[in-house]
């Protein structure tokens, strides 16, 4: 009997030194990042450098395998039911984790008990843009007009339940002015419908617009980031231009499977925090109008939070339906 006992406590010690070992040594393999939008999009490029950097870090490679489809919740599911062993990730945004469970009551995950938190690396201003030929010169002027004319002016979005979709109803609700939403497939066409007239106003994010921005194709009126853009520094934020309260930028972060350990979940956040500080990776992102905007595990949890309590009431003010 003593010795059956002295044998299970040895298997015990083992299994425990061995589990130990296996995670101070991670990653011993490579990770896949879960991009749950599509391929060669501004998100794939940001997902790809990052990757590169991470890559570098760790010592091991990091894939970034694109998973797309359903407003972004077949790639989040595919991490939410992946096991929590640190090797499957997702970069994520609010689309699958804020907006989709505010509007799909059949969503296959659970978006606060699924995942946590690893890194947040960059967000993504939006720009409150206008062609450059538009008799509408600054923010002001534009609220004036949505005022005076209800419904007459359309703006541009990437989509149904975008943070651009979210961030021209909030104008809307913040001046009392009204513009009409055009949903596009992405900020891209959005971008392309702006430049060709099909709409008066864009309110997309500033990657598909840098070019044209600064080409003097279209004129930017404000920037819907908390603060100004390193890419345009002499466009006014929206609190600066006149409307206070006024942010909606998209942020991208890395998330894990719930339950992975926290060995791997610090090793992750702590190379996430080296490679965002690599002067070379922060000029290749501020190439996409990207901010590094960096927090780790416990201060990206609270971030996620405070959005979701500042978020949900707009997506239920405005009506937000699934599709």
């Amino acid at each position: 009997m003593i010795i059956q006992r002295l044998l299970v406590a040895a298997g015990c010690l083992l299994a425990a030194t061995a589990g130990h070992a296996q995670t101070a040594a991670y990653p011993t393999k490579p990770i896949r990042l879960v991009n749950p939008y599509g391929a060669g999009g501004p998100v794939d490029t940001i997902a790809r450098e990052v990757s590169a950097a991470l890559s570098a870090e760790l010592g091991q490679q990091v894939i970034v395998d694109v998973k797309s489809g359903g407003g972004t919740v077949i790639g989040a599911n595919v991490v939410a039911k992946s096991p929590a062993d640190g090797y499957t990730l997702l970069l994520g945004t609010q689309a699958p984790l804020i907006v989709q469970p505010a509007i799909n009551s059949q969503l296959p995950y659970d978006a606060v008990k699924d995942f946590v938190p690893v890194a947040m690396f960059v967000t993504v201003p939006g720009i409150i843009s206008v062609p450059a030929d538009s008799p509408l010169k600054s923010l002001k002027d534009l609220v004036d007009e949505g005022k005076r004319q209800p419904g007459a002016i359309n703006y541009a979005s990437a989509g149904n339940g975008t943070g651009s979709h979210l961030g021209g109803e909030l104008f809307n609700q913040l001046t009392g002015a009204k513009l009409a939403h055009v949903p596009y497939r992405g900020a891209a066409p959005g971008t392309i419908a702006l430049l060709g007239h099909e709409v008066q106003v864009g309110f997309v994010n500033i990657t598909p617009q840098l070019a044209h921005l600064e080409a003097g194709r279209l004129r930017a009126l404000a920037v819907t980031g908390s603060a100004r853009s390193t890419a345009l520094p002499n466009v006014p934020t929206a609190a600066e231009a006149g409307v206070p309260g006024l942010v909606a930028e998209s942020w991208y972060g890395l998330f894990a499977p719930a339950g992975t350990p926290p060995a791997a979940l610090a090793k992750l956040a702590s190379a996430m925090e080296k490679v965002m500080a690599q002067p070379a990776l922060k000029a290749k992102l501020g190439e996409q109008g990207a901010e590094i905007t960096y927090m780790g595990t416990d201060a990206f949890t609270t971030y996620l939070s405070d959005d979701r309590k500042r978020l949900l009431p707009l997506i239920k003010a405005i009506g937000l339906k699934q599709g």
